[in-house]
C-alpha cells in the first residue's frame, strides 16, 4: 500500500493529501477567532487521518493476516517481547510503587473507620476497572509508543519505506500490523501482572502497619467483588489502548515525509494524542460498566 496515498485513499472530503498537508505546516493566524477556527480544522483533519489509517489497518489485519506468516509472526511475537516481557521488571516495581503509596494507604484509612468490609468493591472499581489498565497504557505509551514514532519516522525521512514500496512490500502490513496486534497483546497481558503486583503489595503495606484484615478475607472479598463481566471488560479495554497507542504512533511516524529534526516534534503529538485517546476510551467503558 503506497503510504504517499493515504491521506487520499481515507479522505472522506474534497480536500487533497497536498493541501491538508499544506494547511497543517501553515503558521497559526495571529487573529484570536482565526486561531481557534484554525486549530479546530487542524484537530478535525487529524482525527479524520487516524480514522483513515486505522481503517486500513484494519482492512490489512482481515485480508493479509495469513500473508506471508514466517516474516510477519515473528515480527508480532517481536512487538510482544517490546511492549511486555521486557517491561515486566518496570511493571513489577510501578505496581509495588502504587500498592504501597496508595492502596496500602486506603486499606489503613479504611481500617480506621471500620470500613474494611468494603475493601475488595473499592480495590476492583479502583484497581481493576481504572487504575491497573490505564497506568499500564501510560507505561506503554512512554517506553514502546515513543520508540514507534522514532523509528517509523526516522525510516520514512531516511527513504526506507519507500524502498519497501518500491520492492512490493506493503508497509501496512510489514510496519504496522505487527505492532497492533503485539502492543494489543501485550498491554493485555501486563495490566494482568500490574494489577495482580498492586493488589499483593497493597495488602503487604496494610499487613506491616497491623491492619486487623486476614489475608483470607481480603482475597475473599477480592473474589465476591469480582465478576466475570469485569474480566472480560479488562481484556477488552487493555487491548483498546494497546491498538489506540499503536496506530497513532505508527500514523504519526508513516503518514507524512519528516525530516529527522521533525521526528521529535512528531513523538510529542503523538504522546499528548495516545493520552487523549486513552482518557475517551476509559471514559466510554465507564459508562458501558454503568449501563450493563
Amino acid at each position: 500500500m503506497n503510504l504517499g496515498c493515504l491521506v487520499d485513499k481515507g479522505s472522506f472530503s474534497a480536500i487533497s493529501a497536498a493541501r491538508a498537508r499544506a494547511f497543517m505546516e501553515a503558521p497559526l493566524p495571529r487573529s484570536y477567532t482565526d486561531y481557534l477556527g484554525h486549530r479546530l480544522f487542524r484537530l478535525l483533519l487529524t482525527v479524520q487521518g487516524l480514522l483513515a489509517f486505522a481503517l486500513i489497518t484494519l482492512g490489512v489485519i482481515l485480508t493479509k493476516m495469513n500473508v506471508a506468516q514466517s516474516v510477519t509472526f515473528p515480527l508480532i511475537f517481536r512487538e510482544m517481547k517490546r511492549s511486555g516481557m521486557d517491561l515486566i521488571p518496570l511493571f513489577l516495581f510501578m505496581s509495588a510503587a502504587l500498592g504501597f503509596a496508595t492502596i496500602g494507604q486506603a486499606v489503613t484509612l479504611l481500617s480506621q473507620y471500620g470500613a474494611t468490609s468494603y475493601l475488595g468493591t473499592i480495590m476492583v472499581a479502583v484497581v481493576v476497572r481504572e487504575l491497573g489498565p490505564l497506568f499500564t497504557a501510560m507505561l506503554v505509551l512512554s517506553r514502546s509508543g515513543t520508540a514507534n514514532v522514532i523509528e517509523l519516522g526516522t525510516a520514512r525521512s531516511q527513504g526506507e519505506v519507500e524502498a519497501l514500496e518500491a520492492l512490493g512490500v506493503d508497509p501496512i502490513h510489514y510496519l504496522v500490523m505487527p505492532r497492533v496486534i503485539g502492543m494489543a497483546l501485550g498491554v493485555f497481558a501486563l495490566s494482568i501482572y500490574f494489577i495482580m503486583g498492586a493488589l499483593l503489595t497493597g495488602y503487604l503495606w496494610a499487613f506491616l502497619q497491623n491492619v486487623p484484615l486476614q489475608p483470607g478475607e481480603y482475597f475473599r472479598q477480592l473474589s465476591a467483588a469480582l465478576t466475570s463481566l469485569d474480566f472480560a471488560i479488562l481484556a477488552v479495554k487493555s487491548s483498546a489502548f494497546g491498538v489506540s497507542i499503536a496506530v497513532i504512533t505508527c500514523y504519526h511516524g508513516l503518514s507524512r515525509p519528516l525530516q529527522l529534526e521533525e521526528v521529535s516534534r512528531a513523538t510529542i503529538g503523538a504522546v499528548a494524542q495516545c493520552i487523549i485517546a486513552c482518557v475517551v476510551i476509559d471514559v466510554i467503558f465507564i459508562f458501558v460498566y454503568r449501563t450493563l
